[in-house]
């Protein structure tokens, strides 16, 4: 058994010596400039911008190729049945001319008129196969771009701090990584490809429009720019309700899951008017939104159909006038009624492409906001010497402070004690002394502001938080299991793959063994989410038995055995006294049963160490430890004395 150390200040180090650190070891990072949206988009590109390079070539190619129609038809009507088509043949547009000699000439076009069809039909399965391709070559480009996000945010989820996941909804980060990254997908498959569809098409029919009649070239384009205005201006205005209604919808995902997650307590308390009522305001909020985005959708949509009507009613009553004046050919007022036909209701979709952009801008900043929140720190200075791999491994706190917040009270204000090599030693003190914190910070789910956490004399802010977690076997206050077998939920903590006979040996140290065989199914027996078919007593044993299995040089049971009953806590207590000495160990518990069995107990008050000692020492020291020993003995007897007197009494 260990004997106390220096807890104010003075420790010795058996490796170096320690001094404190007035001066957090880990620094803040500095502030990383934010991409643009373009800058993301392109990233996100990054190894698929070939295919969508073929994806905009086959876009153009589609354009070319559907023009094929009006120019058949242009060639037809002015250079085969006008009546003064000979005449007409000279004259045509070049693009007509170029088309009619294809197709063989006026004389053969004539007598073979089935060869304009056969053009026809050709052409267009060449515009279809284009955008067939084009389909699918902007479809694999942004299903491997979107993987890859996906990646990317798990893997920065992974490495971000527990703070931000203290003050974000699970449900409002679900949303983003669902939702707003399908937004993305959809834009990125979809509208970025439509977009230079729409282009394309006007692009390629100005020229051949230019050629034919500058006049009506310019009634056919006359309204375009009132089209494209009021659809900038648009994506201007809705990109705000995008954005709410984003948030609405976060704020309701959120509410849904949370009321699930915690539909026991609900019930327990009779509280379900009170969350309907919760969630009901929320999905008002949500449906309000939704109108509002409609209603702007509605206004959008009647007005460019107006413009694009009165576009098309531009030129077909200008073009019959011109045509009876004799001054527009038949074949060239067909051309433009098709042409224009073509591309203006794509350009038309572009206020609908720049609606979804405005969705697409949305949740490309909010996917950005949690890219852009700054990840755990690496070692500032990192050491030279290697995280030790010792199986008992010395653990020393120095002068450590820290606070929740820069406002906050201290957790810790100048903690300073030391764990010996294989020792057990036990924290002992009332919520709030700091316990479960100095745990978080052992485990390197936060940092402190000042002072030092040395394994085996190196500092633990200068190794990679892995190293540093992977020396650790923990059971936390709250123990999560997932919605798998049992066997799986205790096999996942295990550095290489458990065999049955580990696993279950796990199990029987964690007095859960022989319940676990019990069920129908066994060790295949499926917990549901989060454990919820498995009493807390239950899910906290199979907590431990992971622990226990991963076999790591450091063990801590932060209050791990607060829902189990006397009986079998004495089991966990005797079986974790089996392995005294193999493995440094931390335990966090109230019940003084459970805090005998530690070489030493550390008392904990206001974030400072109040007493360090053996159970037996600090039952006499006259301490917070020897008053809780006293209540209890008191207990105890009183309980004992009410079981005598009701055996006596007749």
């Amino acid at each position: 058994m260990g004997h106390a150390h220096a807890a104010a200040g003075g420790a010795t180090m058996s490796h170096s010596p320690i001094s404190s650190a007035p001066e957090s070891s880990v620094p803040s990072p500095a502030p990383i400039p934010r991409p643009s949206r373009l800058d993301l988009v392109w990233n996100l590109l990054e190894g698929e911008r070939g295919r969508y390079g073929l994806a905009i070539a086959c876009t153009v190619g589609a354009a070319v190729f559907g023009y094929g129609t009006p120019l058949a038809v242009q060639a037809v009507l002015d250079g085969v049945l006008a009546q003064n088509a000979a005449e007409r043949a000279g004259d045509l547009a070049p693009a007509a001319r170029i088309t009619l000699d294809l197709l063989g000439g006026r004389e053969f076009l004539g007598e073979h008129l089935w060869v304009a069809g056969l053009f026809v039909a050709v052409t267009a399965a060449l515009a279809g196969a284009c955008l067939f391709g084009r389909g699918a070559l902007a479809a694999v480009a942004s299903q491997r771009s979107i993987r890859r996000l996906r990646d990317r945010l798990h893997g920065h989820l992974q490495r971000l701090p527990g703070g931000f996941f203290d003050r974000t909804e699970s449900g409002d980060l679900l949303q983003r990584l669902t939702s707003d990254v399908e937004t993305v997908q959809n834009f990125l498959g979809v509208q970025v490809v439509e977009m230079g569809r729409s282009i394309s098409l006007l692009l390629v029919a100005l020229p051949l429009m230019l050629a034919t009649d500058t006049t009506m070239t310019g009634l056919s384009v006359i309204l375009m720019p009132a089209v494209l205005v009021y659809a900038i201006a648009y994506f201007r205005r809705i990109r705000q309700t995008f954005l709410e209604k984003d948030e609405a919808e976060g704020r309701l995902t959120a509410r849904a899951q949370e009321n699930l997650t915690g539909i026991r307590v609900v019930r327990s308390f009779d509280r379900g008017d009170f969350e309907r009522e919760r969630f009901r305001l929320a999905n008002d909020e949500h449906r309000q939104l939704d109108q509002r985005l409609f209603g702007q959708f509605a206004w959008f949509w009647s007005i460019s159909d107006l413009i694009c009507l009165m576009q098309m009613a531009l030129v077909l009553g200008v073009g019959l006038q011109r045509v009876v004046a004799g001054v527009l050919s038949v074949g060239d007022f067909a051309f433009f009624l098709v042409a224009v036909n073509l591309w203006l209701w794509p350009m038309r979709m572009l206020g609908r492409i720049l609606a979804d952009l405005g969705k697409a801008t949305v949740a490309m900043d909010r996917l950005q906001e949690v890219l852009d929140e700054p990840e755990e720190p690496a070692p500032a200075t990192p050491s030279s010497t290697p995280t030790p791999r010792s199986e008992r491994p010395r653990i020393d706190f120095v002068d450590v402070r820290f606070r929740h917040r820069p406002d906050a009270a201290p957790a810790l204000d100048g903690v300073s004690f030391s764990i010996e090599s294989g020792e057990t030693v036990a924290l002992l003190g009332p919520s709030g002394s700091g316990k479960s914190t100095l745990i978080d910070l052992l485990l390197r789910l936060a940092d402190p502001q000042s002072g030092r956490i040395l394994i085996d004399g190196v500092d633990i802010a200068t190794r990679p938080r892995r190293e540093i977690r992977a020396a650790i076997a923990s059971v936390l206050q709250q123990p999560f299991l997932y919605s798998r077998s049992i066997r799986d939920n205790v096999a996942m903590a295990a550095a290489d793959p458990a065999g049955e006979s580990e696993i279950a040996a796990a199990a029987s140290s964690a007095a859960i063994d022989e319940t676990i065989r019990s069920f129908p199914e066994g060790y295949a027996t499926a917990i549901g989410e989060r454990g919820i078919s498995l009493s807390g007593g239950q899910r906290q044993r199979l907590a431990i038995a992971r622990a226990l299995l991963r076999d790591a040089p450091i063990l801590v049971l932060d209050d791990a055995l607060s829902a189990v009953d006397t009986e079998t806590e004495r089991r966990i207590v005797e079986a974790l006294a089996a392995r005294h000495g193999r493995r440094t160990t931390i335990v966090v518990a109230h019940r003084l049963s459970t805090l005998e069995m530690a070489d030493r107990i550390v008392v904990l008050e206001g974030g400072r160490v109040r007493e360090i000692g053996s159970p037996a020492h600090l039952r006499s020291s006259g301490g917070l430890y020897q008053r809780l020993w006293a209540i209890q003995e008191e207990v105890e007897d009183e309980g004992r004395f009410e079981t005598v007197d009701e055996e006596s009494d007749p």
